[in-house]
């Protein structure tokens, strides 16, 4: 490559990692706003003693003491992916357990039980206003699949249907303020290091509304939606900061999510409107920096009918069942979102015939690596031929170097005869750029990719992590290793046309930066990136050797020509 093609990679590589480096702090970058908070919390705050004890369990959210004055009693209904507990205290959910989701590595088993959504604290479907959380209910009606509860002011039929939608069918006594809230429970930090915490919905307007992310933008709750189990930025100090902040959000809303990196809880929809929620953020007491440990939510209402209608979802960000409630946003896939779609269905489908989220991801990579074959072709072949033409460059350089007009015109005569493309050697890395931007996007957060294992890996949504007592860094990370090593051997193998000594800084400059970038990110970012360049170092070797063999010097036989009587003769 000449200085020009250098400058154009070299500009979309930088922009490639701001844009890596940009979603991975947006974060981190909200924790600096963070800090202001601590003197200017909303009277709604809530402090808690600093020694107060933590639970163990982080995919659990901190629980109230039981109120002994009030009796209450246990049901449990399940299917095959979802077991929720209910109290009659309120005929609320207690606790959701997702079946065929281990809490840590491995096998769900008896040492390793299911994921369980903790909703003690703020439990799931409790209802404000005269019909309060605590009111005492009966047991109505117990069926295998809904429990219905009532009392004087109330009676809720709660129904748990299939893709873990939980259903709230309810009539009361009192139209009006007598159920003005309503519950979403709570969702906890997950336990990986690159897990977050976040809150979405669905705002209502007069265009009918739009999908925000309260992690961004300018809403109020973002100084306090900073996630990473690793810490925030690392300078935003929790000194003086409560351990609870109550933030509302105005606006009628069609959906709200809470969510971790993997999961979410929801409010689907309610046949009642809404006027907005009020979040309520809690704090790691454990750690001196700020960083959020859960999130709760209570969506209110301007008033209440004689019946009301409403839909949870309780379990994991997966697009083909959130995809059919509305809710495909809550993926948060960015402006490349529809290129992130189809690459989730192919994990699934190539996992579905070949069963291992480390085989799907490899043969994602060479189904991508096939559809840019051509255009990859087609820009080495240029690289080649530009290398070619440096003998002719260099001469008309010398010809016309103080007619910069005229070096200009022959140049790119020069290149129109020779049908050559200066220029398309950086196309292809221009085109693969949304790919791999969907790629990042989608590795980052699947939950398919959640204790994935492949080889020696361990879990491919996060980083290797092997030797973790040994190694500093949170432990050695062979992947991004070697796949800065193919990296420099690809560079070392592309045809240039540029100066010897840029060549070099290429080599290794760009494999060190990809390495720095890479180390802590998940494994199967880099299983990606890493069988990128392999393929890419095949299909340069191939154009290589079938480029050796049409320069081959065909050395003719040497025939001895007959002879003839005259010539035995004379012989």
């Amino acid at each position: 490559m000449n200085k020009t093609e250098k400058l154009i990679c070299f500009v979309l590589a930088a922009l490639l990692a701001g844009y890596i480096f940009t979603e991975s702090g947006k974060r981190r970058e909200a924790a600096a706003s963070a800090a202001p908070a601590a003197t200017d919390a909303p009277a709604a705050t809530v402090e808690k003693p600093a020694e107060a004890p933590k639970p163990a369990a982080v995919e659990s959210v901190p629980a109230k003491p039981a109120d002994p004055s009030v009796s209450e009693k246990i049901l449990v209904l399940e299917n095959s992916q979802l077991k929720i507990e209910l109290s009659t205290r309120g005929g609320v959910v207690k606790k959701a357990t997702l079946r065929e989701y281990p809490r840590d590595r491995g096998e769900i088993s008896g040492s390793n039980p299911a994921l369980e959504f903790d909703f003690s604290s703020s439990p799931l479907g409790a209802i404000g206003g005269a019909a309060a959380e605590n009111a005492v209910y009966e047991v109505r009606e117990l069926g295998s699949n809904c429990v219905v509860f009532a009392n004087a002011d109330a009676v809720r039929r709660v129904t748990l249907e299939k893709d873990y939608q939980i259903v709230y069918e309810e009539k009361f006594s009192r139209p009006g303020p007598l159920a003005n809230t309503l519950s979403l429970g709570a969702v906890a930090m997950g336990s990986g290091k690159n897990d977050q915490l976040s809150v979405d919905s669905w705002t209502l307007g007069p265009d009918g509304g739009k999908v925000v992310h309260h992690c961004e933008g300018d809403s109020p709750l973002k100084a306090y939606l900073v996630g990473g189990m690793g810490g925030c930025s690392g300078s935003s100090s929790a000194a003086g900061m409560p351990w609870t902040v109550d933030v509302a959000c105005a606006g009628a809303q069609k959906w709200i999510a809470l969510k971790n990196r993997f999961f979410t809880a929801a409010l689907v929809s309610s046949t009642d409107a809404n006027t907005g929620f009020d979040t309520v953020v809690a704090r790691d007491m454990r750690s001196s920096d700020y960083r959020p440990e859960s999130i709760s939510a209570k969506v209110r209402f301007a008033s209440l009918g004689a019946e009301r209608r409403s839909v949870f979802y309780v379990g994991p960000k997966k697009q083909s069942v959130l995809w059919k409630l509305g809710m495909k946003d809550v993926m948060e896939f960015g402006m490349w979102r529809w290129i992130c779609y189809g690459v989730v269905w192919l994990l699934g489908l190539f996992n579905d015939c070949l069963p291992g989220y480390g085989i799907a991801i490899i043969l994602l990579t060479v189904l991508v690596r096939i559809i840019f074959w051509p255009l990859t072709h087609k820009s080495t072949v240029g690289m080649k031929k530009m290398q070619e033409l440096q003998p002719k460059l260099k001469a008309i350089q010398s010809e016309f170097k103080d007619n910069p007009q005229r070096l200009q015109q022959e140049t790119w005569a020069l290149y129109r005869n020779e049908k050559v493309n200066p220029m398309s050697s950086c196309l292809p890395m221009l085109v693969q750029i949304p790919v791999f931007i969907a790629l990042f996007n989608v590795l980052r957060s699947a939950v398919e990719l959640r204790y994935a294992p492949f080889l020696w890996i361990g879990d491919l949504s996060e980083p290797e992590g092997l030797f973790a007592s040994w190694f500093p860094f949170g432990g050695l990370n062979i992947l991004p290793i070697f796949m800065a090593a193919t990296m420099a051997l690809q560079s070392a193998l592309t045809p240039s046309t540029g100066d010897k000594a840029q060549q070099k800084m290429m080599i290794v400059f760009m494999p060190i930066m990809m390495l720095f970038m890479f180390y802590s990110f998940p494994s199967a970012l880099s299983l990606y990136w890493t069988v990128s360049q392999i393929l890419s170092i095949v299909q340069m070797w191939l154009i290589r050797r079938s480029s050796a063999k049409k320069t081959e010097v065909l050395v003719p036989e040497v025939i001895d020509p007959p002879q003839t009587r005259q010539m035995r003769r004379h012989g």
